[in-house]
């Protein structure tokens, strides 16, 4: 066997700036800093990206550790049915399962969703995000995005009140889904709640801390509740259908499409609504997100709108309708 012909993984970190800065309650950053992998074999390359997250103890260093361990193994014929077992859900294994799934469909001559048996994705609208901050500058913000369909507000414990009402004020025609990135506490769940139902928001995204989610199941929910922290893989749904009506999935947390797709399935069948959700990163990282876009009520994949720059072969974004991508990004 030529070296040609035996598979190789290579992984870098790259790092993209922000547009401004990215604010949730857990603070900001300037810049994305994503770890990419690649898989060649016989003159083609795949390529996968993911996004470390301090939430779940990740960090560039040790997601490129953990790629570059893997090296013997995608020599030795890794497959990304057996890299399911191989690595732990998170973002190393999402960046290699989506570089294979890349590779393979270049070496079959498919698109992606050809490939996997999934419907033709086609474009969606996406949420546009506006970051935490004062009533007063997320009102300025807003009013700068207003023409969007769909707004994704963060939002971050005291204070929210006054903030989503401002948002609506400046906003009054577009659909509003709200991310609380588990800032909120049992003793204002309610009054935020009824404060997100009196601006007429859809959704309200993760308001209390993973495991600390109980008075969901507890209270009358006035609207759509949305996991994200609190849900990762399949074997985190079931536990989720007394205090969530829609659960988001991120490739970062499910570990990959491969994983992914299946959990989206798995959550139509329990009767959750389905948000595929993104880091801040480049369009390499949302291309695979999109095979899960024909199965999901909200679409969230504004990464790339957020950046200074994105990669070369970028999405297609019109406005806040989003495109599959063209196979010189990835599938």
């Amino acid at each position: 066997m030529t070296s040609s012909k035996v598979p190789s993984l290579s992984a870098r970190i790259e790092r993209f700036p922000i547009a401004g800065s990215f604010t949730i309650s857990r603070g900001a950053k300037t810049e994305a800093v994503t770890v990419v992998a690649e898989v060649s074999q016989n003159g083609l390359t795949g390529r996968g990206e993911c996004v470390p997250y301090p939430r779940y103890s990740e960090t560039p260093e040790a997601t490129l550790a953990a790629l570059q361990a893997m090296q013997d193994a995608v020599a030795g014929g890794l497959t990304r049915q057996t890299l399911q077992a191989a690595m732990p859900p998170g973002a190393a294994r999402n960046a290699l399962d989506c570089a294979l799934i890349d590779l393979e469909a270049k070496s079959a001559g498919l698109r992606a969703w050809s490939l996997l048996d999934r419907p033709v994705p086609g474009e969606r609208t996406t949420a546009y995000t506006i970051s935490l901050g004062t009533p007063d500058a997320m009102a300025a913000a807003t009013a700068r995005a207003a023409h969007r369909p769909l707004l994704k507000i963060k939002l971050g414990g005291e204070g929210d009140a006054e903030r989503i009402a401002a948002v609506r004020k400046a906003a009054p025609e577009s659909e509003l889904i709200v991310d609380a990135n588990e800032a909120w506490t049992e003793a204002n769940l309610e009054r935020n709640l009824a404060a997100c139902d009196a601006a007429g928001v859809t959704l309200v995204e993760q308001p209390l801390p993973a495991g600390k989610d109980d008075a969901l199941a507890r209270i009358r929910r006035p609207l759509a509740v949305c996991a994200d922290e609190s849900v990762h893989d399949r074997g985190s749904l079931a536990p989720l259908r007394e205090r969530y009506d829609a659960v988001n999935i991120k490739l970062d947390k499910t570990g990959g499409l491969t994983e992914a797709l299946a959990m989206a399935d798995a959550a139509q069948a329990l009767g959750f609504e389905i948000m595929i959700g993104c880091m801040v990163a480049t369009s390499l990282s949302m291309a695979p997100a999109m095979l899960v876009t024909p199965q999901a009520r909200f679409v969230d994949l504004d990464g790339p709108l957020l950046l200074a720059r994105d990669r070369d072969h970028a999405l297609r974004y019109d406005g806040s309708l989003v495109y599959p991508p063209d196979a010189s990004l990835w599938g």
